[in-house]
């Protein structure tokens, strides 16, 4: 089926943005889009042919202004937009560096505590993916071996 027929699925992607903050408590970024008023994690459509990971630092990058290092990828999300079925895939991705600059498109974000921002978030299906993430960033991390 064509990617731009009226039945196809509409596929999108975007991350679970995160950094530390000066003390070492994580802090999770959301976007205000002012066309819908909502908070979101940052995520958009992909362009025709481009990798769900790829299109999900492009987004991150151009509604937060933050290059990211993308790690786990987390639970998607189905659901129907504008009448359209829609597929969104999510990664946890640490925020290296960011020069956040509004947008039409994104007016603002912020960064919070983790329940601070499963509190702001407008979609309730966006909630789980906060301790998607925490349950993440808990695992330990595989010993090195030295060389």
């Amino acid at each position: 089926m064509n990617p731009t027929s009226p039945g196809a699925t509409v596929r999108a992607a975007g991350c679970v943005l995160w950094r530390r903050s000066a003390d070492g408590e994580v802090r999770l970024c959301l976007v205000h889009r002012p066309k819908y008023d909502d908070w979101s994690w940052p995520k958009g459509k992909l362009k025709r042919d481009e990798d769900a990971l790829v299109g999900a630092l492009r987004e991150v990058a151009e509604e937060t202004g933050c290059r990211a290092e993308p790690g786990t990828e987390l639970p998607g999300q189905h659901y129907l937009a504008s009448g359209r079925p829609k597929h969104v895939r999510y990664w946890a991705a640490e925020a290296l560096t960011c020069a956040f600059t509004p947008t039409d498109e994104v007016d603002r974000i912020v960064w919070l505590a983790p329940d601070a921002a499963r509190a702001r978030l407008t979609r309730p299906q966006d909630r789980p993916l906060v301790d998607a993430l925490l349950a993440v960033l808990d695992r330990p991390r595989p010993a090195t071996r030295p060389e």
